[in-house]
């Protein structure tokens, strides 16, 4: 198997598993470790991976990945976390969803709850209910991110201070060993930190992948949120962080 058929698939393992090991690769490809080695330098070299010891990840930066491959992303393990969060929503309660594939995959898994009031600064998520007759649907306004429908900054922000919900329901870009819960837009940042605060209970979505990942800017610890969703268990350390914290960790596996 040639290098132009490895890469690719080397690039949908790492984007699926937030990261790819050198002797996982020989093993899946029947290559050698110093063929898996040279792909990866390639792959490091334009840019596409960054080396660590053993494998590689996907690469650090100041930017998001594209909407369009966040949402094909590890789809199935978002749509397990957004059922198990969608089952710790009431019926009859004011909700409020961010931006993020994530929480859109919650928009669809609420579409059975009723009597609703669902908050948004995410047009996608307008969109996924907005044929619900028993849901009231209320967008920030803001400023439109075009890439993928979110409205962030000022308009969006103050649009929030003048609710109370009861459950708020946020998505991040990354998440560090200590909890820091990341992003990459500081306007998106504030929209979320005013979130949190306007909420009387706080769920975070962040599949595994966050883990591997990082992002410039800061919205919250994981001690700031109620209840975390996540695919895979967390790393030792953080899991007890968490415990510590009071944070309650609901791992969700997805459908065979």
């Amino acid at each position: 198997m040639s290098q132009t058929i490895r890469h690719p698939e080397i690039l949908d393992i790492a984007r699926r598993d937030g990261k790819v090991s050198v002797d996982g690769l020989a093993a899946h490809f029947g290559v050698t470790l110093q063929t898996i080695r040279r792909d990866l330098a390639d792959l490091a070299e334009a840019g596409r991976l960054e080396r660590v010891h053993g494998g590689a990840v996907l690469p650090s930066g100041t930017s998001n990945i594209a909407y369009e491959e966040r949402r094909r992303l590890n789809a199935e393990g978002k749509a397990a976390m957004a059922r198990a969060c969608a089952a710790r929503i009431p019926e009859d309660c004011a909700v409020f969803l961010n931006i993020g594939t994530s929480t859109e995959a919650v928009a669809a898994a609420l579409i059975h709850h009723r009597n609703l009031m669902v908050v948004t600064n995410n047009m996608n998520v307008a969109a996924i209910l907005a044929h619900k007759s028993d849901c009231d649907v209320i967008v920030t306004g803001g400023r439109l991110r075009h890439a993928d429908g979110g409205l962030v900054g000022t308009l969006a922000r103050e649009a929030v201070g003048r609710f109370k919900f009861d459950v708020a329901v946020i998505g991040c870009s990354a998440l560090d060993a200590d909890g820091e819960i990341l992003d990459y837009d500081v306007q998106e940042v504030g929209v979320s930190q005013a979130i949190l605060a306007r909420a009387r209970r706080t769920m975070l979505l962040a599949d595994h992948m966050k883990l591997s990942r990082t992002a410039p800017a800061r919205i919250a610890s994981l001690a700031d949120v109620d209840e975390v969703f996540t695919d895979r268990d967390l790393p030792p350390a953080l899991a007890l962080r968490c415990a510590e914290w009071g944070t309650r960790v609901k791992v969700a596996c997805a459908e065979a």
